[in-house]
């Protein structure tokens, strides 16, 4: 497995690979790699002769106060997990490398105004902007992003749509721990109580599955979800949604496919979850 630092480096590598009509694929990441990534890589192993893993922790989605300076960072061990997992290629580059001021963003609207996009205003310019750069520079034939972060994998469908883009987005499960709680990088922050109380997230979801699928409308799929989360001391919710799985508005009737999203604060730890219903 190979390393690069420069935009240079990975286009002469993806060029080469090009013309031996190899196919690639893309994992886009901030590092800090966990079994969810793994699955993402392995699935990207699987799927193209090529598999190129971006570790960089992105400036331009992280707001004022976000926690950009704190964000786990272990290049090494991603290095290794990308390499057990079938990577040929893992892209680290520096913020230098990817953005020069002034920059030129990308911005998704609709999608990126409801949910996380509520109180992290600029957090899906950030995404859009840096996957857009990642797409114009590897130029994969297929990307790969977790459904956990199902709002992002949204926009970033419009986006190739939009933008013409001839990659194809490839949705990926949520990968949990034992006991229900999504893997993510942030669960590093949390406490060995925080740790616990954070169950009530998949608690919620467990519950929001239930009350869905016995016929019942938005409103008491979120009373139960809230319930649940209110129930716990530590948490703070910052959103608990019913949405249109395509457009991430609103919806009071489940009469088509849904996304019921959340994110809730653990102590100053703020984690997110999903889960999707389809009508049949």
């Amino acid at each position: 497995m190979k390393t690069a630092n420069t935009v240079n480096e990975v286009r002469s590598i993806v060029r080469e690979w090009k013309k031996q009509g190899l196919s690639v694929g893309l994992v886009p990441t901030m590092g800090f790699l966990h079994e969810g990534h793994a699955s993402l890589i392995k699935r990207a192993h699987e799927e193209n002769d090529r598999v190129v893993v971006s570790d960089f922790v992105n400036p331009t989605q992280f707001g004022p106060n976000e926690d950009l300076e704190s964000y786990p960072r272990d290049f090494e061990r991603d290095c290794r997990l990308s390499e057990e997992m079938g990577a040929d290629l893992v892209f680290h580059p520096e913020p230098s490398e990817m953005y020069h001021d002034p920059h030129t963003y990308v911005t998704i609207d609709t999608l990126s105004e409801t949910l996380c996009g509520v109180t992290r205003p600029i957090h899906f310019r950030g995404v859009c902007t840096v996957v857009s750069k990642l797409f114009n520079i590897v130029t994969p034939d297929r990307a790969y992003f977790g459904q956990k972060d199902a709002q992002q994998l949204a926009i970033i469908r419009k986006m190739v749509l939009d933008m013409n883009y001839g990659i194809e987005i490839v949705g990926c499960p949520i990968i949990r721990e034992e006991d229900g709680l999504a893997k993510s990088s942030r669960n590093t922050y949390l406490s060995e109580e925080e740790r616990k109380a954070a169950l009530c997230l998949s608690r919620a979801v467990k519950k929001g599955q239930e009350v869905i699928s016995a016929g019942c409308s938005s409103e008491s799929v979120l009373s139960a979800m809230k319930k649940i989360i209110e129930a716990e001391p530590l948490a703070k919710i910052d959103y608990v949604s019913v949405v249109d799985a395509l457009d991430m508005q609103p919806v009071d009737k489940v009469e088509k496919d849904v996304l019921v999203a959340m994110a809730v604060y653990i102590g100053k730890t703020r984690l997110i979850d999903n889960f999707s219903f389809e009508v049949a």
